[in-house]
This record gives C-alpha cells, sequence and structure tokens, in this order.
C-alpha cells in the first residue's frame, strides 16, 4: 500500500525540458561563480520558457499589460541574472517585469513567482493564495509537496523540471506541459495509446548523438504494470535503437494508476517528427 506521500507524488507530473544544461565543475572562487551565474542564467531561461507556455485569463494578463515574474527570496544576484537574461523580450505582446520581492504578500501580484530554495513556510503562502492566476515555480526539494506547480531540480550536473499536475489543474492558469507538445516541436511527442490512467509521465531526452545526426522517427513500446501502477517492464515494437533506449528508460519511470491486476501497455514515442 502507498502511503499518503506517494499518493500525494502520483499526481506529480515528472518531465524533462530541452536544453538540458550540464553544469562545469573547476575547482577554485572564480570557477564557483562561473558555475553559479550559469546555474543562473539556465534557470532564468528556464523561467521565460515556462511563461511561454502559459496562458491567462484575460482579466488577469490584459491586452499591452507586462507580465510580472516575482522572485520571493534568495540573493539580488539571481534577480540581476534574471532581468539581464530577458532585457528586451516579449511574450505575445507582454513586456517582462521583474520584481524581487520583499514580502509573501506580494507573490498575488505576479503572474509567475519563483520561491528561491532560502525562502520559508512556502506551504503557508501557497495555502493563503488558493486558487489563483499565478504560476509557482520553486527549487527546493519538498517544493511541489507544498503545493507548488512546478520544481526546478538540480541533479548529476543537469538541471530538470517537476510538475504538479494537480496543483496546475487546481489554479486559474493554462500551462502547457512540454510532454503534450504537438508532432513538429522540439521537444518529444508521446501518445499513450491505451486505457490506463497515466499519474506520473517522464519525458526521455533527445539522446545527443541522435541530435547530431539530425536522426528522426518514432519509437512503439509495450509496457508491463503491476497491479500498484509501476512499470515492471518494457518492450521495444519498433523505432532506432538510439531513440529507443532512450524512450524505454524514460517509460520504466512512469506510475500508472493502480488496478486490479497486472496490464498491458502501448505507447508511442515521437523525435523530432
Amino acid at each position: 500500500m502507498w502511503t499518503e506521500q506517494k499518493k500525494r507524488r502520483s499526481e506529480i507530473l515528472c518531465a524533462t525540458l530541452l536544453g538540458t544544461f550540464t553544469l562545469a565543475v573547476m575547482p577554485g572562487p572564480f570557477a564557483l561563480a562561473q558555475q553559479s551565474a550559469g546555474e543562473y542564467q539556465v534557470k532564468a531561461a528556464y523561467l521565460y520558457n515556462f511563461a511561454k507556455m502559459t496562458q491567462w485569463p484575460e482579466e488577469a494578463l490584459p491586452a499591452g499589460a507586462n507580465l510580472i515574474i516575482g522572485v520571493l527570496g534568495g540573493d539580488e544576484e539571481f534577480v540581476r541574472v534574471l532581468r539581464d537574461t530577458l532585457a528586451g523580450k516579449s511574450i505575445n505582446g507582454h513586456g517582462l517585469e521583474i520584481r524581487h520581492l520583499r514580502s509573501p504578500d506580494e507573490v498575488k501580484f505576479c503572474h509567475l513567482v519563483f520561491f528561491r530554495s532560502s525562502e520559508r513556510d512556502i506551504r503557508a503562502t501557497i495555502e493563503k493564495l488558493g486558487r489563483s492566476n499565478v504560476l509557482l515555480v520553486g527549487e527546493g526539494k519538498d517544493f511541489l509537496e507544498d503545493g507548488g506547480m512546478i520544481d526546478l531540480v538540480l541533479e548529476n550536473g543537469r538541471i530538470t523540471y517537476e510538475v504538479n499536475s494537480a496543483a496546475l489543474e487546481g489554479a486559474n492558469v493554462h500551462y502547457e506541459d512540454a510532454s503534450r507538445k504537438p508532432a513538429g516541436s522540439e521537444f518529444p511527442g508521446i501518445l499513450p495509446v491505451s486505457h490506463r490512467r497515466i499519474l506520473v509521465r517522464v519525458v526521455p531526452e533527445y539522446p545527443e548523438i541522435a541530435a547530431s545526426m539530425n536522426l528522426k522517427g518514432a519509437v512503439q513500446l509495450q509496457a508491463t504494470v503491476r497491479a500498484d501502477g509501476s512499470v515492471e517492464h518494457v518492450t521495444v515494437l519498433g523505432g532506432h535503437p538510439l531513440l529507443a533506449q532512450a524512450a524505454a528508460q524514460a517509460l520504466m519511470r512512469w506510475r500508472y494508476a493502480p488496478e486490479e491486476k497486472q496490464t498491458t501497455e502501448l505507447v508511442r514515442i515521437s523525435f523530432g517528427e
């Protein structure tokens, strides 16, 4: 039986973001400063992409109004990098305004808020918002459990992200997740062709060697799913071996809704089509 924590996690949709960044590891204070600056730039770019994939109600973001990105907690350096990275950019005709928030009460006046890991009482701040027009992004290990919507994760030198689909469904914004992008986009397209509900979906990374070869195509997969929803085994039914390996590794980390017995599920993942 799952614990309550695992049940909450079952509503979290996991994905990896295109342009996953590998941080250089070099000794010395100057190298560490470079590494922090590089990480800040990547996170700034991700915030911009999240905003591009989000639609706000017209009453929350009228035509011609600025799209406000707030940063709660953390240092001024990140805010400076964020402003520099997004300088001159706009989204659907909306200029971008960056604010370093001094109080949790200011969150409600933003369209997207990035909670730095140093911020305390995140759960209380999110609960106070209720159903809001704010896209909530964080970088702490418990951020999604606290009710956050998107969490940036630094893992093995790579920045990926996780999405809490339940929190997004309860918000008054529409976020188009990368894993649901149509064929022809920069993200791998995923098409489950079976009935069982998916609770956790992991988007495969486009293998660097495949991208360098301009290798495109679809992979057909068959997953043996246990009664508890975890994937026991994946069989590749068709597709290029380089793409099939990446797709199968991602599918092994999926989580389906529990059912009374083991099932077989089919999945089609396309790369660059």
